[in-house]
């Protein structure tokens, strides 16, 4: 028992003396107290995030990090962005999550707990393990952006089921009714990207329906109202055609289409 806690302390003190201390201090990311590489930033225009470049002491560019605009934000850790960091003299490539409290200071540190830099220059060794250990693979953020066109235009609603208006396509509409259930649409912009599912009871004469929206994840009852009754629509492009054009107004002026 002696021989296993004195073997544990020889460990665990020798794991201290190992640990490396990093600091960052006048631009520069100090291990053990000297300079291994100073970090440049590159100020992002018109509020966009900063990058950085990070170079050895000798003044050649090893690095550079970048913000990933497509990475969806950790919803567990709101407190951290995600950066590319590409590590130029090897050709290898991670995505690190650093705090948005002192973006600078956070990706230095990281860079400088990783030890990736030997003499100097890059170690493909230490970066592909580094990457391993330190880096993540986020989700791709939904894109929800609407197509720019002029809002005023009458809307249009084709027989292959897109959907116009300003005579630009601006998303499309798809009747995903299941059998023996209430009508049920799906929209998508023209990218691909689902942003709504609406179901509604009464055919063309519908007054509300149930609306599903992705962007922000909320299902409600919204309004749809009809002045007169229809008795039969004659539309060839959609049995529901009628309620499909007061839904898709409503999905224009409330910004997801």
């Amino acid at each position: 028992m002696k021989t296993i806690l004195s073997t544990l302390t020889v460990l665990f003190f020798s794991s201290l003396l190992l640990a490396q201390k990093v600091d960052y201090k006048d631009n520069t990311i100090m291990v053990d107290g000297s300079g291994v590489a100073t970090v440049y930033k590159i100020k992002g225009p018109m509020g966009l995030m900063n990058r950085f470049k990070i170079i050895s002491m000798t003044g050649d560019t090893l690095m550079s990090a970048v913000y990933d605009e497509k990475a969806e934000e950790n919803k567990d850790n709101n407190m951290s962005y995600y950066y590319i960091v590409t590590f130029i003299t090897t050709n290898q490539k991670g995505i690190f999550p650093v705090s948005k409290l002192g973006t600078e200071k956070s990706l230095a540190k990281l860079i400088g707990k990783g030890n990736v830099i030997v003499g100097g220059k890059l170690d493909a060794d230490k970066v592909k393990a580094f990457i391993e250990k330190e880096g993540k693979m986020p989700d791709n953020r939904v894109d929800y952006s609407i197509v720019d066109r002029n809002r005023n235009w009458i809307i249009e609603l084709q027989t292959d089921k897109t959907i116009k208006q300003n005579s630009k396509i601006i998303g499309s509409f798809a009747d995903v009714t299941p059998d023996g259930g209430v009508d049920t649409y799906q929209f998508t912009l023209p990218s691909g990207v689902v942003v709504a599912s609406v179901s509604f009871s009464d055919g063309n004469n519908a007054q509300k329906c149930d609306v599903t929206t992705m962007k922000d994840n909320l299902t409600r009852s919204a309004p749809i109202p009809l002045k007169d009754h229809i008795d039969k629509s004659w539309s060839a492009i959609d049995r529901n055609y009628e309620a499909l054009k007061r839904i898709v107004k409503w999905l224009i002026d409330n910004q997801y289409l």
